[in-house]
């Protein structure tokens, strides 16, 4: 792989370069499409037969209210596989300086989390996988040892990759706000805390994706 990291470096100058580890890209949902995702949802909710068809719960790792799959006709209809592909491309571009030609959306589900609530580590399916956020409780709680120094993870994503050893952590935690979007490699392990201090809902969207399999697959190249 090139690196030109090295090119046009003035004396005294100091430049951060990451070439091991996975990156994760991060892009902000336009407002429209969070709306219309969330009117969707909420008729889902209010449609128990079809609440009941899309369950998706019992195929996923989480411990929580309700899981179900986004129906693939309405995801293409408001934009959202496209949304997925765009944001997709410009990430891998970014890390790899490659360009995707294929996108192919397995499939994309919603996670509606309430207090207590909780998703254990785990991992993904296909090649890459994403994760944003359509609705978020106005307080996530304190942390039990109010008077602590330590940061306060309630209701966090926490990614993980390998372990923790000098200049390189293992763990980076996000806290959620409305339309941040993340993307990820589909075996990034991430886990999401409960959190305390409100009955509201904790809504988000996740999806999983297949890529060219030769950008994909570093051990053909």
């Amino acid at each position: 792989m090139k690196n030109n990291n090295d090119k046009n470096i003035k004396e005294g100058e100091v430049r951060i370069i990451k070439p091991f580890g996975p990156s994760v890209g991060m892009i902000k949902m336009p407002q429209t499409l969070v709306n219309n995702l969330n009117k969707y949802i909420d008729e889902i909710i209010e449609n128990k037969s079809k609440s009941k068809d899309l369950d998706h719960g019992k195929k996923l790792a989480g411990n929580v209210t309700q899981e179900f799959l986004i129906e693939k006709d309405f995801a293409e209809k408001i934009g959202w596989i496209n949304f997925l592909a765009q944001g997709a491309s410009a990430w891998i571009s970014f890390s790899t300086g490659k360009k995707i030609t294929k996108f192919n959306l397995i499939k994309s589900w919603i996670v509606r989390q309430f207090k207590n609530e909780y998703n254990p580590i785990h991992w993904h399916g296909g090649h890459i996988s994403g994760v944003g956020y359509l609705k978020v409780p106005k307080t996530l709680g304190d942390p039990v040892q109010k008077d602590s120094k330590n940061h306060n993870s309630n209701g966090n994503l926490e990614l993980v990759h390998g372990t923790k050893m000098f200049l390189s952590n293992s763990v980076v935690q996000f806290k959620p706000e409305i339309g941040n979007f993340y993307f990820f490699p589909n075996y990034m392990m991430h886990t999401v805390y409960p959190f305390s201090g409100t009955d509201e809902e904790r809504r988000s969207i996740s999806f999983n994706a297949n890529i060219n399999p030769e950008i994909y697959n570093v051990y053909n190249n």
